[in-house]
């Protein structure tokens, strides 16, 4: 395949994301719903993905799935599929907290070789394709050399105390982060990301959905760290994320196991 080709295509879609979601972002009258799972959606979720599959499906006759809209199947059987998180961070962008972004992977052939994340709130963009390296703004990312957990500097997040207590994770957490350096909980996509810049040497998400990391995956490896989920796999539809420097992953991994 040819990822160049594809990166651009996803930078392009990124830049019709940031147009709709800085327009509407700390709007007085932007509209607010609760979905089902009773997390909140925005009027600008919708209108971005709607938006990046209108363009995918004048371009490509690929496949598409996102949190908002669901799945939509490739015309032709093609084994390319783009997974869109519009806003991830939505919590964030209604409370007008500038810590979110669009998330756009594109998967081929069962293989996760493009990832674009875009936060205009934060001014950054970071991208990745399989085998092109990954840049933040244009400047190549490397994670740490840190080997050693009690130089290390680790991110976690959780929402609610359901999500903290589900299956012991948030007590491992707690646990390992006293075994590091210094802990923050910045969470979302961002926590990743500074993994890949070298800032973050650790970063785990304990509940997570495919458009939450699929955008990720290329990014983090590309610039030379590992992740899988909190258990090992090499799932991204795991259910939870972690992303490490790859030095210390095998003991992040080791100490998140129940």
């Amino acid at each position: 395949m040819d990822v160049e080709t594809h990166l651009s295509l996803a930078l392009e879609l990124a830049d019709i994301a940031d147009r709709i979601t800085v327009a509407r972002f700390r709007a007085d009258d932007l509209q607010v719903a609760t979905k089902p799972d009773l997390t909140p959606v925005s009027e600008a979720d919708e209108a971005v993905e709607r938006a990046l599959r209108e363009r995918l499906a004048a371009v490509t006759r690929h496949a598409v799935v996102g949190e908002e809209l669901g799945y939509a199947a490739a015309p032709d059987g093609s084994d390319y599929r783009w997974i869109v998180d519009p806003i991830d961070g939505t919590k964030n962008y209604v409370r007008g907290v500038p810590i979110w972004a669009t998330l756009i992977g594109l998967e081929h052939a069962g293989e996760l070789v493009v990832g674009v994340v875009s936060a205009p709130a934060l001014h950054t963009r970071w991208w990745a394709g399989r085998g092109l390296g990954a840049f933040r703004n244009g400047s190549v990312l490397r994670v740490s050399a840190v080997d050693d957990l009690a130089d290390a500097q680790v991110s976690f997040a959780w929402d609610g105390p359901d999500a903290f207590a589900g299956d012991g994770i948030g007590g491992r957490m707690l646990a390992l982060s006293q075994r590091c350096w210094r802990v923050r909980g910045i969470g979302d996509f961002w926590q990743h990301v500074l993994v890949a810049e070298g800032a973050f040497d650790i970063a785990i998400d304990p509940v997570v959905s495919l458009w939450d990391v699929a955008a990720l995956v290329p990014i983090v490896e590309e610039a030379g760290g590992r992740w899988s989920t909190t258990d090992g796999r090499a799932d991204a539809a795991g259910g939870s994320f972690v992303s490490t420097n790859g030095r210390l992953h095998d003991e992040v991994v080791a100490a998140l196991a129940v």
